[in-house]
């Protein structure tokens, strides 16, 4: 791995409309889990793979992003390439030219999902074979909800996206779960400044012409955070994984975080700068920096946002909760009650753990 010329770049630029209103107050790659950023992890996770830089692409409040993030993760230096109309997923990587040109081999992955990504096999298992790209992909979800996944054949070659065509009834439909390496070669014909999708635009014209883009599967759990009730369940499920089971009750509590006497928690994870005052009951929750929750509050299934004061005796039960913003406006399900929003949370249907 050391003689290897490895750079990565980190998918950040995505408005997060479907985990609005959250991402009215931070951008989706900067949502924290455990302390810790989203994209933060995952740029922590390829510091310690190796790889010599790493550049994230920016829009929705990439400020934020660039100032959050700094100049290097782990002494893995960052590039930043912002984008004023969002690029798509390949056409990224047009603006990033000069920065991939001395890789040997290029590692993409999103920005905006939770895993505990085994980089070090996709990358080896890239270099083994011959394929142009391989692409990291999850055995124990169900591709339904994922536009129907990819086909394999038996040797792991991608014969089909979001589709039948070129398909066997004998194929494994698997979910891609947004991590890939790739050939710079691959890019020689892009189309710069321009819009481009990797799976439309590359990846099914390559096998369509008989070029060879291989699978590597793992049951590592994956979370896609593309929705408050996906965040919350990513959240919960990374917290619980990290601590012994059967000791306590898998909560997590900032070391930021002030919690009263008497405060009990169930599978909640509290973050920096929270405050929860006496005689609360909280469970199946995320408290997110600065919530405050007033004396003689419950809450169920739920996610207080950034700076929500919690009024005494409140009581919340599967809901996003946000304090209002001039910039937007509440949708029809949404309550406003006391200068904060409350938008129900949607059950999730084929989430990274439940399938």
């Amino acid at each position: 791995m050391k003689e290897l010329r490895l750079r990565a770049v980190v998918l950040a630029a995505g408005h997060g409309n479907r985990l609005r209103p959250l991402t009215e107050f931070a951008p989706k790659p900067l949502l924290p889990v455990q302390g810790e950023s989203i994209a933060g992890r995952t740029l922590g996770q390829l510091a310690r793979l190796g790889c010599e830089a790493a550049a994230v692409n920016l829009c929705h409040m990439g400020d934020s992003i660039r100032e959050h993030l700094g100049d290097s993760v782990d002494g893995m230096p960052l590039t930043y390439s912002p984008e004023e109309q969002l690029l798509g997923t390949l056409g990224a990587l047009g603006p990033l030219e000069e920065f991939l040109r001395p890789a040997d081999l290029v590692l993409v992955i999103n920005g905006d999902s939770l895993c505990r990504w085994p980089l070090k096999r996709l990358v080896k298992k890239h270099q083994k074979s011959d394929a142009q790209a391989t692409m990291l992909v999850s055995r124990r979800l169900d591709p339904g909800p994922f536009g129907g996944g990819v086909r394999l054949d038996d040797k792991n070659h991608i014969v089909a996206f979001r589709g039948s065509a070129g398909a066997t009834e004998k194929d494994r439909h698997r979910v891609f779960m947004g991590a890939h390496v790739l050939s710079p070669g691959l890019l020689g014909g892009m189309r710069r400044r321009q819009p481009q999708d990797f799976v439309a635009d590359l990846y099914e014209p390559l096998v369509s012409r008989g070029g060879l883009v291989k699978a590597v599967e793992t049951n590592r759990p994956w979370h896609d955070l593309g929705t408050p009730q996906r965040y919350l369940e990513g959240v919960r499920d990374w917290v619980g994984r990290r601590l012994l089971p059967g000791i306590g009750s898998q909560n997590w509590v900032s070391e930021g975080a002030n919690l009263a006497e008497g405060v009990k928690l169930r599978r909640t994870v509290v973050e920096r700068d929270c405050r929860i005052n006496a005689g609360c009951y909280l469970e199946d929750s995320l408290l997110l920096p600065g919530a405050r929750v007033s004396e003689r509050c419950h809450v169920t299934g739920s996610i207080l946002g950034f700076g929500v004061v919690l009024p005494p005796g409140t009581s919340v039960e599967a809901r996003l909760v946000t304090t209002v913003r001039a910039s937007s406006s509440p949708r029809p399900e949404d309550s406003v009650v006391g200068g904060l929003v409350y938008s129900p949370l949607e059950p999730v249907v084929g989430s990274g753990e439940r399938c």
